[in-house]
């Protein structure tokens, strides 16, 4: 074909309806003439006079209530704080770092940067959540915002901010405009302006700021509340005034001398009570999740109306619970401060939110929120480690050793060294129970036994479990080892009462929330509590927990029989918690109606002068007694019988003294780790930990262990003795020798020489022949079973010659 003569055929053209296209026109002639009004008002409003902005009326101010919506918590501009003063009196800092941070061209424009404002459209597009975005305001258009227009976010009204600025810079100097701004600005709670801020943070006026202190006012206005001193997130602060510095050299606003003299500064804030607030640390807890979701400019300005969680009643009578005793603790125990979570377990509503003693004061560093605050929760942190266990396979009566045991595979397993690499915990109170139910172990908070706990759940298992549960901190599995099942990593006294709450609503999590509605200035709901509830742990799981915590017999040899856990009158289960280093003391607890968390410390890392939970339980016990009342729980419901529990491995029934024909071995000698109901290991040495947990079994076993030991023997042990041979005998090497033994209500004997098993015997008195094939002394050991269940047991010495 020649290309030449080819002709392209022509394309229908596309057209809209007609009815459409007249639709589209008006549509889009509406959209002008809206347009046109709108930017003739902006060139022909007249512009106020400059020196009225910074005295405008804040006449929406957002309002916190508790959940009846009746009480007022917090009243955002309740109180406004403003001091105004001329730009003269105001630090070169100050303006130098505003500037800096906020608007760098702010000298150069003429009150709008076409570029900045594009860049803040093409982000904000992305951003799906109403009050949130990029700002792209010079400071011209922020002193319009705040003194002439309304806050919707509009097209049409940034297009009247964009022309109003433009007008605003032809009348006013720059330097009118900046001393509006500094005096208008807000820096957190009622505080606005530089100079109330200066004094209010420094104790000094803006005119004497000195460079890192004007650093740090220039941080402060983009999120007054996150970046607050006086809350958690210093480090943030911290940081963004390292950046206002950066920026300020950048630009040639100060030396390299003068920034590195501010970066290195250390700046005390000055610390003075906030009158007209109730629920303090719940109010700003509450406050920062606002300004995260809808931003600062809305919480300042929008009027919002929000109705929390918090129960006052509850929070009345927790603040001075808190208060008393931890005054008095402070005096006892040295532990000068304290905190208190109250949530409904059934909906993860925060019923009560404690974060120190008293708010207002200083010397305890009480704006201090500890109840969002990172700490070591010590053995409290062992629920989640069985859990995870019981999900595995293995049971509340599985039997494991409390003995002084060399975790460290760097280290023999005879080595008694606790110095890194090696690793020899010790429990609370330098005794060890021998054999013992992962029950007891927990009730009891045994050490020992919670690391070969958390060695058999798996560390990364038993992370995912807390996380599953609401532990939010544990961010990096690979940075723990097997000293986290005794508290080594940290977490929030909110998240750990939140975790809790799904053993008391039967493996159900409810997010925490202090949140029941959020409504703008017209009434229209933006926000409605929601159930979001997610099942993340098998019932049956979270009853076992329920059921080992509320055990009051199984816990009554650390705690005694009628300990502040204990409620008569309520199922309740219970865990404290304390930290090796003397540091936290906790207890978190909880009813089917109501969970309870408590900690008790200091807020610098000050030792205690104890290491116990009982220091934070009679707190917490006086405040649950209360709370119930108002929220009461029913009975728990009892784990179901385990369908598989004739065939499980003996070990996990109880019985710690498997198969007598094999000698006496710790739990993964009977056991498959990852596996347990699948059996005995092939070969149980292949695990390194085996070795290490067998050894003191054998000297336990043997005699000849030097440590302390409690509950093995019974309480018979008079009664039961070896009849032949007796102490001191002296027996010929490959010598037979006839085994006898007898005691009251005696079921069976089981008989060691030298640590190693050589038989039993079910009938009286109990006889055995054994050979003894050492030379020099030899240890005969007798261990027998009641017919009541106990265990008792006798050992002689022999002279073999």
């Amino acid at each position: 074909m020649n290309n030449s003569s080819f002709t392209e055929p022509k394309k229908k053209r596309f057209r809209l309806p007609s009815w459409l296209e007249l639709g589209l026109l008006g549509l889009g002639a509406f959209l002008l003439f809206i347009a046109g009004v709108s930017v003739i008002w902006a060139m022909v409003v007249p512009i106020p006079s400059i020196d009225n902005f910074q005295n405008r009326a804040v006449a929406q101010s957002t309002k916190i209530y508790d959940r009846t919506g009746n009480i007022m918590l917090y009243d955002v501009h309740g109180s406004v704080r403003r001091t105004v003063v001329p730009l003269e009196d105001v630090s070169p800092f100050i303006q130098k770092a505003t500037v800096a941070i906020e608007d760098e061209t702010f000298y150069a424009h003429h009150g709008f940067r076409p570029l900045a404002f594009l860049r803040a459209v093409l982000v904000n597009m992305r951003l799906r959540e109403g009050y949130r975005g990029q700002g792209g305001s010079t400071i011209t258009q922020q002193v319009v915002k705040n003194a002439l227009l309304t806050r919707d976010k509009t097209l049409m009204r940034k297009a009247e901010e964009i022309i109003l600025a433009l007008r605003l810079e032809k009348i006013y100097s720059k330097e009118q405009i900046l001393s509006a701004y500094l005096n208008e600005n807000p820096y957190g709670g009622t505080i606005y302006g530089v100079e109330e801020a200066s004094q209010y943070f420094f104790g000094i006026p803006a005119k004497d700021v000195d460079l890192a202190q004007a650093a740090y006012l220039a941080a402060l206005p983009q999120a007054p509340t996150y970046y607050s001193p006086h809350g958690n997130h210093r480090d943030a602060l911290d940081a963004r005034k390292n950046l206002v510095l950066d920026r300020m050299l950048a630009q040639g606003l100060i030396s390299e001398a003068e920034h590195t003299e501010a970066r290195a500064e250390t700046v005390d804030f000055r610390k003075e009570l906030e009158a007209g607030i109730k629920a303090p640390h719940f109010v700003f807890y509450v406050r920062e999740y606002l300004e995260q979701k809808y931003g600062a400019d809305a919480v300042q300005n929008e009027g919002l109306r929000v109705v929390t969680t918090l129960d006052y009643d509850l929070q009345e009578k927790a603040e001075q619970i808190v208060e008393r005793t931890a005054k008095s603790n402070e005096v006892r125990f040295n532990a000068s401060n304290a905190a208190l979570v109250a949530i409904d377990p059934k909906t993860g509503q925060i019923l009560t939110m404690v974060g120190s003693r008293n708010y207002f004061d200083p010397d305890i560093d009480g704006m201090v929120n500890v109840a969002v605050a990172h700490r070591q929760p010590g053995s409290s942190f062992k629920p989640f480690v069985y859990a995870t266990a019981f999900e595995k396979g293995y049971t509340p009566e599985t039997v494991v050793f409390d003995l002084k045991t060399q975790f460290s595979t760097a280290c023999s397993a005879e080595d008694p060294s606790n110095e890194p690499p090696c690793y020899n915990p010790q429990n609370y109170d330098h005794a060890f129970a021998g054999p013992i139910t992962l029950r007891n172990a927990l009730a009891q908070s045994k050490n020992i036994p919670a690391v070969k706990t958390l060695y058999l759940a798996g560390i990364k298992d038993s992370i995912a479990t807390a996380e599953k549960l609401g532990i939010t901190t544990l961010t990096d599995p690979d940075r723990y080892g097997l000293t986290l099942v005794l508290g080594g990593g940290e977490v929030t006294l909110l998240d750990m009462t939140s975790a809790y709450g799904v053993f008391a609503d039967d493996g159900v999590r409810h997010p925490p929330t202090g949140i029941l509605r959020v409504e703008d200035r017209n009434g229209v709901v933006l926000e409605n509590y929601e159930d979001k509830s997610e099942r993340v742990m098998d019932p049956q799981i979270a009853r076992q927990i329920s059921d080992v915590l509320s055990d009051n017999v199984a816990r009554t040899p650390l705690y005694g029989p009628s300990s502040p856990l204990l409620f008569p009158d309520h199922d309740v289960a219970a865990k404290t918690g304390t930290t090796n280093d003397n540091i936290d003391a906790w207890v978190l607890g909880y009813s089917t109606g109501i969970v309870a968390g408590a900690w008790a410390g200091n807020n610098t890392p000050e030792p205690m002068n104890q290491i116990s939970g009982l220091i934070v339980t009679p707190l917490w016990h006086e405040f649950l007694a209360y709370a119930m009342e108002k929220y009461p729980g029913e009975a728990f419901p009892a784990p179901a019988p385990d369908p598989s529990e004739d065939t499980l491995p003996p070990v996990l029934r109880g019985n710690w003294n498997t198969d007598p024909s094999r000698g006496v071995h710790d739990i993964l000698f009977w056991v498959k780790k990852d596996d347990p109901r699948a059996g005995v290991p092939n070969n149980p040495y292949a695990d390194a930990q085996l070795e290490r947990w067998d050894w003191p079994v054998r000297l336990w076993t043997t005699g000849s262990s030097t440590q302390p030991t409690q509950g093995v023997r019974g309480d018979s042990i008079d009664a039961f003795h070896i009849i032949t041979p007796a102490e001191n005998t002296v027996v010929q090497p490959q010598q037979p020798v006839l085994l006898t033994a007898g005691g009251a209500n005696i079921v069976n004997v089981t008989y060691y020489i030298s640590g190693t098993q050589v038989g039993t015997s079910n009938t009286p008195p109990f006889a055995f022949t054994a050979v003894l094939p050492t030379r020099g002394q030899a240890t005969i050991r007798a261990i027998a079973q009641t017919a009541e269940g106990s265990i008792v047991e006798h050992s002689v010495r022999v002279l073999v010659q």
